[in-house]
Parts: C-alpha cells; structure tokens; sequence
C-alpha cells in the first residue's frame, strides 16, 4: 500500500516561495525620470572615458585606442540597458508598522525597516538629481546593514515621506 500524496494548492503553484516581493501590497513606484537620471549618469562617464581614447589617439594614433573607444561603446550599451532595468525596478510599499522597500531584477532585494527601529531619515537631492527635479529618501536605522534607499521620488512625495516616517517612528516611541 502506498501513502498517499500530498500536492500543493493550485493558487501557490504559480507563486514561487523565493519571490520576496508580496503580491498583496500596494507598490509604489518611483518617478520614471529616474530612467533618464540613470542614462545620463551612464552618458557622462562614456563621454569622460571616450575624451580620454580620443586625446590618447591624437597623441599616439594608435589603433588600441580606437579600439578601446569600441569596448567602451559596447559597454556604454550593457550599462544603459542594466541601468535602465534597475532604476524601473524601485518601489516601495507603506504598511501599518514597517516600510517595504524592493529593487532589483536579477538579484532581488527587499528590505523591511521597522518604524520603531528608524533613527533618522534623510531627504537628498544632489545637482544632477535637482536638475531632473527628482530627491532620494535615505533610511537610517542602528543596524547600518538594514538602511534602506529610495532613488528617483518627486521631492513633495520624498518630503511626504519623511514626515510620515518621522511621525510614526516618533508615535512609536523609539527610533527617531
């Protein structure tokens, strides 16, 4: 006689129990002008890198420096495909005691920061972020391997933020 077998749910099937990011939240995602902040950044550093083939060939006329300009271009390609990818793979979810910050394609990360355990938030906007009119909220808490980071937020939706988590950390008595 044989034990009988036990299978799994339909409804699970489909859902594999690696996927960190729960289906059941309300993501939120970050502003798609982050798509463009990624490339230039990736557009800056080809045109430093190519300037530097270009002054090494006229000085040389080598043909290895036109052949790195090459490597550089096909990598520009890789690195504005991969930024592209994970600039759109943000967001972030609001629940009643944490706050659920997900990104990444390949390699998935979802970091869960606690209220309670948040020391301090950070708002930041550097130039080229200013200029794309987009700020980045920075989590802080005493584990510094639990900080979290969302890029590419709106800086009324990034300032939105900050004084919903100082608020809540606050009414949580500890942390911030």
């Amino acid at each position: 006689m044989t034990e009988p077998r036990l299978e799994a749910p339909l409804h699970t099937a489909s859902r594999s129990a690696l996927d960190p990011w729960p289906g059941e939240l309300a993501w939120r995602p970050v502003s798609p002008r982050l798509v463009a902040l990624e490339l230039t950044r990736v557009a800056i550093s080809t045109a430093i890198m190519l300037a530097v083939c270009g002054v090494i060939w006229a000085f040389t006329t080598s043909w290895w420096a036109l052949l790195a300009a090459a490597v550089v271009l096909f990598f520009t390609v890789v690195r504005g495909t991969v930024a592209v990818r994970a600039a759109r793979s943000y967001g972030y979810a609001e629940r009643e005691r944490d706050l659920l910050v997900r990104h990444g394609r390949m390699v998935r990360h979802l970091s869960i920061v606690p209220y309670a355990r948040m020391q301090y938030v950070d708002v930041v906007a550097g130039p080229l972020e200013r200029s794309f009119g987009l700020a980045t909220v920075q989590l802080h808490t005493a584990a510094a391997a639990s900080d979290a980071t969302i890029p590419g937020l709106e800086p009324a939706e990034a300032a939105r933020l900050r004084d919903r988590l100082a608020a809540l950390g606050e009414d949580a008595g500890e942390g911030l």
